[in-house]
């Protein structure tokens, strides 16, 4: 899959959540949606371009990322 696709499904998320008052269930919601719904494929894929490209996507959505790769 592209890379800006994954990027952009990926904030889209973000923005979902976004509205969730406490910062930490909103990357708990990120995350958890990401491990539910996406491929291992699209994981590795997301985990890697962020790793170099963090800047493209949402704070939240970054830090959801980044607990994906840490587990």
């Amino acid at each position: 899959m592209d890379n800006s696709n994954l990027v952009k499904m990926a904030n889209n998320i973000g923005a979902f959540f976004r509205s969730e008052p406490d910062r930490d269930m909103a990357i708990k919601g990120v995350e958890q949606h990401i491990r539910n719904f996406w491929e291992p494929r699209m994981h590795r894929q997301i985990i890697e371009y962020s790793q170099t490209h963090d800047n493209e996507l949402m704070d939240i959505v970054a830090e959801a990322i980044h607990n994906i790769a840490k587990s």
